[in-house]
């Protein structure tokens, strides 16, 4: 059983930062890409950020500059740090990775519960 857990939302006025984190827990081989998604009431879930095993990473246009995510391999843990927030980043954030989870020899695709962003005006 592989568990995926977000922690660091919250409520934060705009220009402020917060940092959210996501950990890879339970039986599993390795962990490729992960990724941070998020959704905004009425809105499809959209990718804000994705990093490779190596730690190359991709960004959404409108995040560019302002968000960096990371990783810790050793830890199973992913990062995002969030700068600059605006309103528009309102929004539930979930963590996503493709996980090798034990006994499989494939990787599938694994989600978060998600943890809520608020960024107040």
């Amino acid at each position: 059983q592989v568990q995926l857990v977000e922690s660091g939302g919250g409520l934060v006025q705009a220009g402020g930062s917060l940092r959210l984190s996501c950990v890879v827990s339970g039986s599993f081989f390795s962990i490729d890409t992960m990724a941070w998604y998020r959704q905004a009431p009425g809105k499809q879930r959209e990718l804000v950020a994705s990093i490779t095993y190596s730690s190359s990473t991709n960004y959404a246009d409108s995040v560019k500059g302002r968000f960096t995510i990371s990783r810790d391999n050793a830890g199973n843990t992913m990062y995002l740090q969030m700068n600059n927030l605006k309103p528009d980043d309102t929004a539930v954030y979930f963590c996503n990775a493709r996980v090798r989870a034990l006994p499989a020899i494939i990787y599938d695709n694994y989600w978060g519960q998600g943890t809520q962003v608020t960024v107040s005006s």
